[in-house]
This record gives structure tokens, sequence and C-alpha cells, in this order.
């Protein structure tokens, strides 16, 4: 099957329009080959949790399934480990990037691998990304760069998403922790780390537990997600509000709810002129301790109202095979970058899978640097460096 693959791929790009280099090790994946398998099939997939590999090929590996993906990842990239440590999840959600600093600041995870629960807050951390290229370019595999721990005010409880630098700082939302309320949160990327608290309720009511959050491009205004996993992981109490999207408007102080009807919304985007918006429904997540495989693992696009901003036009964009699209991200080209159970999904602006980068394990979030693609697979980060660029999120 490998010989047949490679032979594809060969014929693929002599006759494409695309970029005509694959980069070492990449795989590649041709649709037609696998539209049909026929009953005595052995490999069925059961389990969302378990990646689609059917080159049995060791990952981290990049596989494209559209010869456009090339252009994309370029002729060289590849999928080099920068930072690791099996006995804790301390790379999990909210990466931001500072360009200034050349840093990506990000978060560890809830639950008991994160070491952090009802009674214990999450650990947000940054890892220097010129120290990353110095090593990776002295070395030919993997390197292991010390991230440095951040010791924010106690007004910070369980960051979960993050973008900017917004005004120049982080702009976090956080799960909250306990009774403590979820918040939409500042923090100086420099020390002492100080933290403004943006909001922390709606109406005097708190939120379920924030989870990640866009400003819509052009503007000041802050959209974020608010699903039940706090309560799902046992860090928040039960649900109290429906698992919305709400724009909330800093210099007015103004907050609505602009999409609804989740199963439990996640991650969320937008298009480079701000006229769309993606969102993830991450129901399939919404047992304990397991996954729903008939509830959505699915991206929604939606056209956003020049004059509300309210989000409208729901429809499909993509769905994600394995597990469910955590964190989202948009390139330059228009293609969606989404976490999933297997490693970093793209679909291109039609919403058509064209590669992967399979890391054969949940992957929930990524952010573009200087440096290429950073990954956050809980207890490693990698980077792999595609000559896409990413949207600028600096406010």
């Amino acid at each position: 099957m490998k010989s047949v693959v490679g032979a594809i791929l060969a014929v693929a790009l002599a006759t494409a329009s695309y970029a005509t280099v694959s980069p070492p090790g990449a795989v590649y994946i041709d649709p037609l080959q696998y539209n049909v398998v026929g009953a005595n099939y052995t490999a069925w997939r059961n389990s969302s949790t378990v990646g689609f590999n059917p080159t049995n090929t060791a990952p981290p590996f990049i596989q494209v399934f559209d010869p456009s993906f090339l252009d994309i990842i370029g002729p060289s990239a590849t999928i080099r480990s920068i930072a690791s440590n099996p006995g804790f999840a301390f790379a999990h959600e909210a990466p931001i990037y500072v360009p200034d600093l050349n840093v990506v600041f990000f978060v560890s995870a809830g639950g008991a691998l994160g070491y952090s629960g009802w009674y214990n807050n999450s650990v947000v951390s940054m890892i220097n990304m010129t120290e990353v290229d110095a090593a990776l370019a002295s070395a030919t595999g993997n390197v292991n760069i010390q991230v440095q721990t951040l010791h924010l005010p106690d007004t910070v409880q369980m960051v979960n998403g993050g973008t900017g630098p917004y005004k120049g700082d982080l702009l976090f939302v956080t799960a909250g922790r306990a009774l403590l309320p979820p918040s939409v949160v500042r923090v100086n990327p420099y020390p002492p780390y100080n933290a403004t608290v943006l909001l922390d309720n709606f109406l005097g009511r708190q939120f379920n537990s924030l989870n990640d959050l866009k400003v819509l491009p052009g503007t000041d205004i802050i959209f974020f997600t608010d699903p039940a996993y706090g309560w799902f992981n046992g860090v928040r109490p039960d649900p109290k509000l429906p698992s919305q999207v709400y724009r909330f408007d800093p210099s007015t102080g103004q907050l609505r709810v602009v999409a609804d009807q989740f199963v439990q919304s996640n991650g969320i985007a937008f298009s480079a002129d701000g006229k769309n918006a993606y969102v993830t429904d991450t129901g399939a997540f919404e047992v304990l301790h397991g996954i729903n495989q008939t509830l959505p693992a699915t991206i929604y696009k939606y056209d956003v109202d020049p004059q509300t901003q309210s989000f409208t036009n729901r429809r499909v964009f993509a769905y994600a095979e394995s597990s469910a699209p955590d964190g989202i991200e948009l390139d330059t080209m228009g293609n969606v970058y989404g976490g999933c159970g297997d490693g970093i999904h793209v679909w291109n602006p039609e919403g058509t899978l064209i590669g992967k980068f399979y890391l054969n394990s949940t992957t929930s979030q990524m952010v573009f640097t200087k440096s290429g693609l950073v990954i956050l697979e809980a207890t490693a980060m990698y980077v792999t460096n595609i000559q896409a660029h990413g949207l600028t999120l600096a406010t």
C-alpha cells in the first residue's frame, strides 16, 4: 500500500498546478483509494479517538489529502517537539504569541494531569521562541526548551482561552474555579504580570466556564464562548446558562448574546475581513470522561451582521472525524486549522479537509509565530515550519 500511495503522490504532484516538492516524510492519502474499502476491511474506526492513519506511518508526520496542502506547508516542513513533560499537561490551551517578545504564552490543562481542579488553579507559562530557534538550528531532532511559569493574581482562575496582544496585553478568558467566577481579563505580558478583570458576570449571573475568545477584526469588541466544561471537569458548579456566544464591548460595558443553539460552544475565529465567524460545537465531549460520537464535532460558519454584529446564516463548515475540533485559527489564505483528536486538521475555505499535522494524540490548540505553527499537545509542544502565515490577532 505504501508504494501505491507513493506512486499516486508522484503522479498527483507532477500533474498539479501547486507546489511540486513534498516535504520529507509527508504522506499523501488519496481519497479515491479509500472511498471503498470493502466488507473485509479490518481497520474500521469504531471510535473517533482513533486517528485515520491507513499507511501506519509513525507520528508525528504530515498527512496530505489534497495537493493544494503543499502550498501551505512548503517544501521543507517538519514537525519537531520543542518542549516536553510527560507527567504534566503543561501546554493545553490559550496560546498567545507576542511578536515583540518572540514569546508564546499558554496554560496547563484542568484535571489530574494538569494538577488543577476545584481546589487548585491552572498554570500559565511561556516559552521563548528565540531560544527554540537557536536550539533547533543546532540539533537535527527534537529539543526540550525550559518553559517559564508566570505568577498571576488570584483574580485569574483557570485560564482556558487566549488571544492578542490586545492593546499590548494578553487577553484571556477564564473558566473560573469552584465558586470563583469565570471572567474576561487583561494581563500585562511583562513582569509583574498584573491583571485587570474586564467582565465576570452577565447582569448578575455567573457564566458557566468561559472557553475561548477572539476580537472582531478592525474593532476592540470581544466575542467569547461559554460551554459547561467546568462542570464536566469538576472545576465549576452545574451550569446555569445555555451554551452561547457573547459579544462584549469594553468601551461601553454592553454585553449580549450573538449565537446560541449549541450543545457545547468552544473555539471561535473570524475571517480576515470580519465578515464571517467560525464557532466549534464540541458536544461530543458532553459526557463525563468519554465521548458521545452522535453529538456534534462540528465547525459552524456564520455571517457577521454589519450593523448588529450578531451571527447569522449558520451553516456547517466542517465535521471532524477524529474527536472534535477544539481551538481554531485561520491563515491569510482563508484555510481553517482545528485542534482535533489526532492532531491539527486543515480545511480549505470551502470546508474540504486538505491535510493534517498528525500527532496521534489529542491536540487542543495552536498559534502562528515567526518560527511557524506552534502546536499544544498537553504534555508536549511542537513547531512545524510551514510557509503559511496566520491572521494578525493583535489589536
